[in-house]
């Protein structure tokens, strides 16, 4: 279990396209420009074994689909592999840790649409993190307008979220809103519309806050 008042753990959230990815390596980057030592990972994954669950939940079988339920289950048995194997070894080290998506995600894409109660999503998360919280968890936001375009422009196949329609990334959109306003002690909502330049400098000055760092350093 992590002391979360004393780890660096930041996790970044959001519906596809809003551009997690590479606001982490531009976080990544400045802290190790501030001599930070680094770990960015992403969930599912970040283990072999839970690369391959990755795999596995992303990427069923043609025509075949995972319910909610299974999905929430093999997300959080790859969860498990990644806190004991790679995230709480590096929080313990003192290294700062970025995940793109972690329990939040869990959290709202097995629960919308119909999908897995809430109670039961969170009794798993509770005995899968034992206490090891993102100490602060950027939650970023576009208008699916935007993130359509996004997705669109980085071809390759799309994963079986990525090919639901409209209806659920709107879904899921609204439940990280709700979801960063109803933890405001954890989560920071970025406009993740705007350019690169703009949402790092909105992701800096939180991290600076939380951590306190100096916000221009």
């Amino acid at each position: 279990m992590a002391d979360t008042a004393q780890t660096r753990f930041i996790t970044l959230e959001g519906g596809e396209g809003t551009g997690k990815s590479t606001l982490q390596r531009a976080i990544a980057e400045k802290l190790v420009a501030t001599g930070g030592e680094v770990v960015t990972t992403r969930e599912p994954g970040g283990t072999p074994l839970a690369e391959a669950v990755r795999e596995l939940a992303l990427h069923p079988p043609e025509g075949d689909s995972w319910s909610a339920m299974a999905e929430a289950l093999l997300m959080n048995a790859a969860r498990s592999d990644h806190l004991d194997k790679l995230i709480r070894p590096a929080l313990k080290d003192g290294k700062w840790v970025i995940c793109d998506r972690f329990a939040d995600s869990t959290r709202v894409y097995q629960s919308v649409k119909g999908g897995v109660a809430e109670a039961i999503l969170r009794n798993m998360e509770a005995s899968v993190l034992a206490g090891t919280i993102p100490s602060l968890t950027l939650v970023l936001d576009a208008p699916l307008e935007t993130t359509s375009d996004r997705r669109s422009q980085r071809g390759g196949a799309k994963d079986s979220f990525e090919k639901r329609n409209d209806d659920f990334h709107h879904a899921v959109r609204q439940a990280f809103i709700t979801l960063a306003r109803s933890e405001p002690e954890r989560c920071v909502l970025i406009d993740a519309s705007r350019d690169i330049d703009s949402v790092f400098e909105a992701a800096w000055t939180a991290i600076s806050k939380r951590f306190d760092l100096k916000a221009h350093a």
